[in-house]
């Protein structure tokens, strides 16, 4: 199976109580990206395991749920987990557009504002599945750059920031 733009899914809420991963010591969940637009997902932590999924999108982000060595579980935004090598995720944070609206049929969007406030100027209307680098976040509003343009959307509209997590 290739994993091109994330499908529908509910929004993520935040995270249960935070834990430090076993072999990173980071915290547990969290959000990261995929370094290669190639990257095996397996069944399990090890090359002995059958690759379940080819993901096929640098930049996307995915959520690390456990540790095991070097190998760490993640989730998709579809609700797909499986086990990937830690060398080929990045800490660079990125976010998916309402993935849980891609795919539906309809035509849904977030406005891409010039500040952080619901009154701002409409910079652009970044479509479900649209992949955007996250800058940075207050908890409410997510500073980004899609495609070249920068500007601010409401957090609760991305997959790759848990709510009310502030980004710097």
């Amino acid at each position: 199976m290739v994993s091109a733009l994330p499908g529908p899914l509910a929004a993520q809420g935040t995270p249960a109580a935070p834990a430090a991963g076993p072999s990173s010591g980071l915290q547990l969940p969290r959000f990261v990206s995929l370094k290669s637009d190639r990257v095996n997902l397996r069944q399990g932590p090890g090359m002995e395991y059958p690759t379940a999924w080819v993901f096929r999108r640098a930049g996307l982000p995915v959520e690390v749920i456990k540790e095991f060595e070097s190998w760490r579980q993640v989730r998709d935004a579809e609700g797909t987990t499986g086990w990937v090598l830690g060398t080929m995720l990045s800490g660079r944070r990125t976010a998916v557009v309402l993935p849980w609206e891609a795919g539906a049929g309809g035509s849904a969007v977030a406005m891409l504002r010039d500040d952080d406030s619901e009154g701002a100027a409409v910079v652009a209307r970044l479509e479900a599945g649209v992949l955007a680098s996250i800058i940075s976040c207050d908890g409410r509003w997510c500073r980004v750059s899609v495609g070249g343009v920068r500007g601010y959307v409401e957090q609760s509209k991305l997959w790759g920031a848990y709510a009310g997590e502030v980004i710097k």
